[in-house]
């Protein structure tokens, strides 16, 4: 059977197709690096990323609807954001970055919640996810402002709601965003609107 090939970023992920990505090896140190347009494909390596989960003041949680044109689960459901820290950039920082990159919002509060998250997934037309992606909840106090070749919708959600989904229709979500519900419920995330204090470094 042939291998599906290796794709080039879709066009409204081409402006970002020469950040670098970091690459692990099986202990999640940097081994290296690539653009981030030649990381993801059949056979993707390990690398670093991470996922954040926005909370505004009444405890409801960012669900956002990946853009069409997006290279991996195109039109998806998932959480707020994900993103890539370039070589030697503190998480945090990547973080602060892609949100206002993304969304247009400047977190007052950022929270490292599953420091050690990680998961690989394959998509229906053979491209692989394979993240070492730790998770951070973000704590805003304004709708996003998204980037419409990153985000295609966006809805305020109870964390209830998403939960539900994620555990009765995990088909409606990414594969990412299942799990890490999934590993939040176990961790007891979220306390309230917010977990308690982990605040990421930087």
């Amino acid at each position: 059977m042939s291998q599906p090939a290796r794709r080039s970023p879709a066009v409204g992920d081409r402006r970002a197709a020469d950040e670098l990505v970091v690459l692990l090896d099986p202990d999640h140190r940097p081994v290296g690096s690539l653009p981030k347009g030649e990381v993801h494909h059949a056979d993707t390596p390990l690398h670093l990323a991470f996922s954040v989960y926005v909370f505004d003041p009444r405890g409801l949680v960012l669900a956002t609807r990946r853009a069409l044109a997006k290279q991996t689960w195109p039109g998806v459901w998932t959480n707020s954001c994900c993103g890539h820290p370039a070589p030697g950039e503190d998480l945090a920082a990547a973080a602060r970055r892609r949100l206002g990159q993304e969304l247009g919002l400047i977190p007052g509060r950022l929270d490292l919640v599953l420091p050690a998250f990680a998961y690989r997934a394959v998509a229906a037309d053979g491209v692989v996810e394979n993240e070492f992606c730790p998770v951070l909840f973000a704590r805003v106090d304004a709708d996003p402002r998204p980037d419409p070749a990153e985000v295609a919708e966006w809805r305020w959600v109870s964390w209830e709601a998403f939960r539900t989904v994620a555990a009765a229709a995990p088909w409606a979500l990414s594969p990412w965003a299942v799990e890490q519900v999934h590993q939040l419920d176990l961790a007891g995330q979220p306390a309230g609107a917010f977990g308690p204090p982990h605040p990421a470094a930087g």
